[in-house]
């Protein structure tokens, strides 16, 4: 039994995991002591794997350091994959997880692993067990944000909805332009990965995973708890 720790762009993951099953799982605004406590209490984990793309508080992180055994995930981190990516020093640590989770569910497949959160990022990990790379590109709400931002009069959309492809009005057409250009764009990328890698499996996990996933044309698999699997995975290795 596991702590992981996901701090992202926007949210702290805490979870409890054990193999690919997976206990618990809360999202945070910031990662406190104060909600640490009842965890480690419940489920007694036996170590601790923290994964940041931005700073981790330090009178948290010596807390944890002082209850349990704890791995920063970080460039010397080892990984159950041969990482092939040219630049890996500027890879994202949250990247490689779900491309690792993605392998161990499904391990000796292709399999393109599709995270749509703050950033939608494209992974593909081959068969053979070897991580290729990718694509990134701009979240919903980032979408949203930026026709509101670098525009004089569009409005900016914090709640969306499944729309029509054709919009009658302003708001409906920026919602279509972005939901409908993002489910679209996600399928040109399945559809063009897929003509090079055969019988390659889908996974679609993150924030709007479920509310993305009935509007795709192609075959996936929703996981919403891929990095917790893939970063349990990463401790277990380094162990």
């Amino acid at each position: 039994m596991n702590l992981i720790i996901d701090i992202g762009n926007t949210l702290t993951k805490i979870a409890v995991a054990n193999g690919k099953e997976v206990k618990f799982f809360h999202g945070y605004s910031e990662l406190d002591i104060a909600d640490l406590i009842p965890i480690i209490n419940e489920f007694k984990p036996d170590r601790c794997i923290v994964s940041a793309v931005g700073k981790i508080p330090v009178n948290t992180l010596v807390w944890l350091k002082q209850n349990i055994p704890v791995h920063i995930a970080g460039a010397n981190t080892n990984i159950p994959l041969k990482n092939e990516y040219s630049t890996p020093e500027t890879l994202g640590f949250d990247r490689l997880a779900v491309a690792v989770g993605a392998n161990y569910l499904f391990p000796n497949r292709n399999v393109l692993v599709i995270d749509v959160g703050t950033a939608i990022t494209y992974d593909l990990v081959t068969g053979n067990g070897i991580y290729k790379g990718g694509a990134i590109s701009p979240g919903l709400r980032l979408r949203f944000k930026a026709l509101n931002d670098y525009t004089a009069k569009l409005p900016l959309i914090d709640k969306f909805e499944a729309v029509e492809i054709i919009g009658t009005s302003t708001v409906e057409c920026i919602s279509s332009g972005v939901i409908n250009g993002t489910a679209l764009e996600i399928d040109g990328y399945i559809d063009k990965i897929s003509s090079f890698y055969e019988d390659c499996v889908v996974v679609l996990t993150g924030g709007d995973a479920n509310f993305l996933a009935n509007m795709l044309k192609n075959s996936i698999f929703v996981n919403p708890f891929l990095m917790v699997i893939g970063l349990n995975r990463i401790l277990e290795f380094n162990v």
